[in-house]
């Protein structure tokens, strides 16, 4: 059996259960000539029990035939942070101003969130936390042993 052609791989950010026909979705797979509908009813089925309003990254892999894979990644990084300090933004001057703090328990779950997507899954849980560190510092978040009371 012959190897599928692949005609383009589309990045998108859809929220949990509410991937509609409407942009961004229907404008990036309808220049591929995919079905729109069925990758709605299947990205939704497939992220039912995430918490709505939750922005999961999706890789499309669109074939010559016109079909298409998709494979589901969690949030990014930034969102957890965000979440897990309590902010809304990030800092607009990260290593000048501070706007949060997460613990290195805070740091850990979402390592041990993100080594179940397909490209970390062989990274060390050590090397994930470094990566988060690093990002949360990007952002302006500090990472402390303890939240102070």
């Amino acid at each position: 059996m012959a190897e599928r052609q692949v005609s383009a791989l589309i990045r998108l950010t859809v929220l949990a259960g509410q991937a509609k026909a409407a942009a961004p979705v229907g404008p990036a797979l309808g220049q591929h000539r995919l079905n729109i509908m069925a990758f709605c009813k299947d990205f939704n089925a497939r992220t039912q029990h995430i918490k709505p309003d939750v922005p999961m990254s999706v890789i499309v892999t669109a074939y010559k035939d016109n079909s298409f894979e998709f494979t589901i990644k969690s949030p990014s990084v930034s969102y957890f942070l965000k979440k897990a300090a309590g902010l809304q933004l990030a800092s607009r001057k990260p290593g000048h101003q501070l706007v949060g703090e997460v613990t290195m328990k805070h740091v850990y779950e979402i390592a041990k969130i993100k080594q179940t997507d397909p490209l970390s899954q062989y990274l060390s849980l050590e090397s994930i936390c470094k990566s988060i560190m690093g990002t949360a510092r990007s952002m302006g978040v500090e990472v402390v042993q303890e939240l102070q009371k």
